[in-house]
Parts: C-alpha cells; sequence; structure tokens
C-alpha cells in the first residue's frame, strides 16, 4: 500500500484535471484555475512521496504523463477553446471559418502529449528540463484564459495574439531550450538563486495582480531560463 501512495496523488492530480475541463467548458474560468492548481499540487506531492518512500516505478511514470496531458494539456486547451470562441471578434477575412478556428487551442495537448513522452525517454532530463515543462505551459494559460475574460476583449488584436502565443508556446515546449528546475535539493541560497528569484516574483506578482500574476510569472521563468542559457 505505502507504494501506491504516490499512484494515488497522481491519479488525484487527474481527476481534479477533468473536473478542470469540465469547468472549462461551463465557461467558469476562476473554476479551471483552482481545480488546475488543485492538479499542480498534486502532482509536485506525487514526485516528492515517490522520493520519501523511495517508491519510484514505471507505472507511476507513465501515470504521471497521461495525468499531466489531461490538467496541464487538455484542461488548459478547452478553456482558450471557449475564449477562442465566445469571448474574442475574429478578423473579417477569418469568419467564414469562425467555426473551425476555436480548435487551434487543442494544439496545446496535442505539444504537451509530445514533449511529455520525449520527457520520458530523455535521459538528459533529471535535474532539469529541456523545452518548457507542460505544467508551467497549463498554468501559463488557465491564467491568460482567466485575465482575457476580465478586459473588453472584442478586439482583433487579442485573437492574434493567443494564436500567436499558441505556437510559441507549443514550440517552447519540444525545443531544445534548457530549463531550470524550481526542485531545491538543499536548504541554502547558493545553488539556487534562480529558484529563489522566480519563487518571490511569483509571489508578488500574484499579490498585485491576482490569478493574472501567474501569467506573468510563467513568462518570468521563460525569461530567466533562456537568459541563463545564453550566458552560457
Amino acid at each position: 500500500m505505502r507504494k501506491q501512495i504516490p499512484n494515488i496523488l497522481t491519479l488525484s492530480n487527474l481527476f481534479s484535471g477533468c473536473i478542470a475541463v469540465v469547468m472549462a467548458f461551463q465557461a467558469n474560468f476562476k473554476a479551471v484555475v483552482i481545480w488546475v492548481a488543485v492538479a499542480a499540487l498534486f502532482d509536485f506531492l506525487d514526485g516528492m512521496a515517490a522520493r520519501l518512500l523511495k517508491a519510484y516505478s514505471p507505472l507511476g511514470k507513465e501515470l504521471d504523463s497521461l495525468a499531466d496531458v489531461i490538467s496541464f494539456g487538455v484542461a488548459p486547451a478547452a478553456a482558450v477553446f471557449i475564449l477562442l470562441r465566445d469571448y474574442f471578434l475574429l478578423p473579417g477575412y477569418l469568419e467564414p471559418l469562425h467555426v473551425w478556428i476555436p480548435y487551434l487551442a487543442f494544439l496545446i495537448p496535442v505539444f504537451s502529449a509530445y514533449r511529455l513522452a520525449k520527457f520520458n525517454i530523455d535521459e538528459r532530463q533529471t535535474s532539469s528540463f529541456i523545452g518548457l515543462p507542460t505544467p508551467a505551459n497549463g498554468l501559463f494559460w488557465i491564467s491568460y484564459s482567466y485575465g482575457m475574460t476580465q478586459f473588453v476583449t472584442g478586439n482583433e488584436n487579442f485573437f492574434y495574439l493567443t494564436t500567436g502565443l499558441i505556437i510559441v508556446m507549443s514550440v517552447l515546449m519540444v525545443s531544445e531550450i534548457p530549463m531550470f528546475s524550481l526542485k531545491i535539493k538543499k536548504i541554502s541560497f547558493k545553488g539556487n538563486e534562480k529558484q529563489i528569484l522566480l519563487i518571490v516574483v511569483m509571489l508578488l506578482l500574484i499579490a498585485l495582480q491576482g490569478i493574472s500574476g501567474i501569467f506573468w510569472g510563467i513568462g518570468a521563468y521563460i525569461f530567466l531560463s533562456v537568459i541563463g542559457h545564453s550566458r552560457k
């Protein structure tokens, strides 16, 4: 039973992600944020439990990826789908395609699944990441979707911004750009500078901007990772 605890936490991640999908299709964007955040918490706890209990297993690794596809791929994509379908004004020349345009959102789980499969067979990603982690991408999109619904979105520029970000973020997930992990292996500032800086920045942004601060925090994470890579 002890060895099943990480798997139970992983399945709780999956269950939370399924609820987030339902909330997205009901256009309850705040609930999407809450349930994806709960999924992210379970995603963090399952890895911690596996390390503490020494309960690593091939089954757990596969379950983790399957859960992440739903919670950080399908759920955010469902929110973006509703955003594109109901909140944005399309350019006139794309109006005949208005029924099909929202399906662009499902590039998010497509690239998320590819990124997770790639991660599972890439032995280079033991202590850091290569490409944007799927949970970070998922948190970016739920925060973005929630934030967009708080503004007047009857402007075609929001459509261009969103579709452009779908492409950029998808490419980042499968890119070869090194991204640092938030895991802090020892309690000291030295060696954890970027992690601590990002946590401080994220908390500050959330305090100032609420849920929308997550969006900017993920942007800061990408920026710090790219800057750190370019200096090497």
